[in-house]
């Protein structure tokens, strides 16, 4: 008889080896975490990790895509607030905290290892473009409410205000005394002098 598979208990084991090689590959970096370390610290045996992820390659994807989707549903999450501005500022803000897990400066120069791994880059333009997709549609509606400036197109101030969060998170990663917790206020008043009409 065939063994029936619990989804729920699947997807949480799942997320376990997930949070255990987001761990490693921060503390290690992409060359230097192994499965077995991997492994160890999701409490896991070799076999169960290869059930669910043929390669480090495939968890590493696994973790983009998480991040992927969170982004996704960010937008669920803002779709019935009428205050344009203060979801872009919040959308910003919610990258600084995401960037405060001390676990992401390591995990961000890990994925920078490996970044010309064409399905790595491809993972990554991928997140760029939620992260825009998730903008635009709150520049343009503070757009038209006039909370925010309009001398340039909704998709350039979508691009910049990305290149605000994904530049924060770059100096976390490079600069040890650059901490999200402390540059998180500088973070969110230039975006909002950006913004600024």
């Amino acid at each position: 008889m065939a063994r029936t598979v619990d989804p729920a208990r699947h997807e949480a084991r799942r997320l376990v080896i997930i949070d255990a090689a987001l761990t490693v590959f921060a503390e290690r970096g992409y060359d230097g975490a192994t499965t077995a370390e991997i492994c160890r610290r999701a409490g896991i045996g070799s076999g169960t990790f290869f059930h669910y992820f043929p390669t480090k390659l495939e968890l590493l994807l696994a973790i983009l895509t998480l991040g992927i989707q969170e982004v996704r549903e960010q937008a669920e999450h803002y779709a019935g607030r009428t205050d344009p501005l203060g979801v872009l500022l919040d959308i910003i803000s919610q990258g600084a905290e995401d960037a405060a897990d001390p676990r992401m400066p390591g995990f961000v120069r890990a994925v920078g290892g490996v970044m010309q791994q064409p399905e790595v880059a491809a993972k990554l333009e991928e997140d760029a473009q939620a992260q825009r997709d998730l903008l635009l549609p709150w520049v343009e509606k503070a757009q038209r409410a006039g909370e925010i400036r309009t001398d340039l197109p909704p998709e350039r101030i979508a691009s910049w205000l990305y290149l605000l969060t994904d530049g924060f998170l770059g100096r976390i990663a490079d600069e040890e005394t650059f901490t999200a917790d402390t540059e998180k206020p500088i973070l969110l008043e230039t975006a909002r002098r950006f913004l600024t009409p």
